[in-house]
């Protein structure tokens, strides 16, 4: 279990990296899939996010291990390294992290990673901060260059635009120059809006919370109370002393002869 502690880099943040390398994976499949050059090429930004991420994940992971050199050998941080690099065939490599996280949290207990998620619930709230926020920015701009692309009078219709538009529109900053003009797009515009506020405000409120909130304190001890058991003991020692010297007044008196 100690190994498996030092594996583990928080719970939160393991199945964070567990589900992106989940849509990575689905990311390669889906490339196989779309025949829009433009549809690929978001699906290509997105990975390219990703490799990002899982380098600072390597990265921390090496430094933050016990034995770097164990880590790279034995517990597969080479299929973490190459499947960084964002090239199609080394990407089917984030398998490995797949089961890492599998491994790690099924050694670690269902109960625990519950009671873990529970008691840090404003880290478990970032993550799926973060994890909302890649979902809508990679599927919002998909829909929304699926639906506008070739509609009369669209000005949404390259990789670019679309991902553009999804970002501007979750960040709420709303430029204007990118906008729906379909019915549809409309709605899913509507929609990123409001995923984008709850997102954000969260996300401040979070921010505010951590900066502004008083560190809790302990509660601090009364004055007197490191000599409490010191008198308390002085107390019970006088006591045997008194008990003591009346015993042998006892034993005297009864000693005497009597007339």
């Amino acid at each position: 279990m100690t190994k498996v502690r030092s594996e583990l880099k928080g719970i939160g943040y393991e199945i964070f990296i567990g589900i992106l390398s989940i849509l990575s994976i689905v990311n390669l499949g889906l490339l196989f899939v779309v025949q829009e050059q433009s549809l690929a090429t978001v699906l290509e930004v997105m990975n390219a996010i990703f490799s990002g991420i899982f380098v600072a994940d390597f990265l921390y992971r090496i430094f933050t291990a016990p034995s770097a050199g164990a880590y790279f050998f034995r517990h597969f941080g080479w299929a973490d390294l190459l499947a960084s690099v964002p090239l199609a065939q080394f990407k089917v490599l984030r398998v490995f992290r797949l089961v890492r996280v599998y491994r790690l949290l099924r050694d670690v207990g269902i109960r625990t990673v519950g009671r873990a998620l529970s008691k840090d619930r404003a880290g478990s709230s970032l993550y799926i901060l973060l994890l909302m926020g890649i979902f809508v920015l990679e599927f919002g701009s998909l829909s929304m260059l699926r639906i506008e692309q070739y509609a009369p009078g669209a000005n949404i219709r390259t990789a670019s635009d679309a991902i553009w538009y999804t970002i501007v529109t979750i960040s709420t900053v709303g430029y204007g120059d990118q906008y729906p003009v379909t019915g549809a797009g409309r709605i899913l515009g509507s929609g990123i809006i409001v995923v984008g506020v709850g997102i954000f405000g969260t996300f401040t409120g979070y921010l505010a919370n951590f900066f502004l909130s008083p560190k809790q304190k302990e509660p601090a001890l009364p004055a007197d109370a490191g000599d409490t058991s010191t008198a308390a003991v002085e107390g019970l020692r006088l006591r045997l002393e008194e008990s003591e010297a009346k015993l042998a007044e006892i034993r005297k008196l009864l000693a005497e002869p009597t007339s």
